[in-house]
């Protein structure tokens, strides 16, 4: 089904009230490819059609069906490997050595919004595993979260298939930390119980989440426009512990975007930290 000229603005507006995501008109082959068998399926002769079905859906089904298969899910173990290795030899280390000084168990609070199927969560834990040692000196919370209800569902199995599996994760760590389970692997529950996962639209209030040392929201905001994209950082923000970090995508930027924090550079990862209280914006 092609999305007509005059459909197209219809489509995206809804689009972006469920999802927040901004499709400008280089997308419309993305609406076709990964709406059209939903309006097939509904009987539905136009897209037009299918939003005007998508308002009157009073049970939430067919929105959570169209925020699902709109939304991008493509991830690894370890995709982008400098911010992994910004975690494991500096960040960890630094808030470890801030935190230890008369604590019992160390508070490590780590946030991956837009975790999709959970590749990243877990690649997360797996760094803490590896640099920490012993768990029981550290009180871990390592929260991923998600639009896509099937995304959560999906990272909450903790199951990945060989080509999951392949994409990006060592043998030796594969040997450590994942069991076979039939065709699929597992991850080990050591690491599973370090992690949880909800759903969650970012562009809705996340005040109960907490606060984090330690934010991963990489190539999510991408997809929003500069309104929404502002707004998401400056909550981010308001999450954050004082001496807390965000990691973004390697192609994002902060610059005129949020003068909430200040650019660090760490090898060759680009990170933020908050302003400190006085600093000039």
């Amino acid at each position: 089904m092609k999305l007509l000229p005059n459909e197209r603005a219809m489509v995206v507006a809804q689009i972006h009230s469920l999802c927040s995501i901004a499709l400008d008109g280089s997308k419309d082959y993305l609406i076709e490819n990964r709406l059209g068998g939903i309006a097939a399926e509904l009987s539905c002769t136009s897209f037009t059609e299918l939003m005007y079905r998508v308002q009157s859906d009073v049970s939430g089904v067919l929105k959570r069906r169209i925020i699902n298969e709109i939304t991008t899910r493509e991830t690894l173990f370890f995709r982008d490997s400098a911010p992994f290795d910004l975690l494991r030899y500096k960040l960890l280390p630094d808030l470890v050595d801030r935190r230890s000084r008369g604590a019992l168990r160390i508070p490590i609070r780590i946030w991956s919004a837009a975790c999709s199927t959970g590749q990243e969560v877990y690649s997360i834990a797996i760094v803490l595993r590896e640099v920490l040692g012993d768990l029981s000196r550290f009180n871990i919370r390592i929260m991923g979260t998600d639009i896509s209800d099937v995304a959560i569902a999906t990272a909450s199995e903790g199951f990945f298939n060989g080509v999951e599996i392949a994409r990006g994760l060592s043998e030796p760590l594969l040997a450590r930390y994942f069991v076979p389970a039939g065709s699929r692997w597992k991850i080990r529950d050591e690491i599973r119980a370090l992690v949880c996962f909800r759903r969650l639209n970012l562009m809705e209030d996340f005040g109960g989440l907490g606060t984090f040392d330690i934010v991963f929201c990489r190539n999510v905001a991408i997809y929003f426009n500069d309104r929404d994209r502002a707004s998401l950082y400056r909550r981010i923000a308001q999450r954050m512990e004082g001496d807390g970090h965000l990691i973004i995508g390697a192609m994002e930027s902060l610059n005129g975007v949020a003068s909430e924090y200040e650019s660090k550079r760490h090898q060759r990862c680009v990170y933020y930290e908050l302003k400190r209280t006085g600093a000039t914006v």
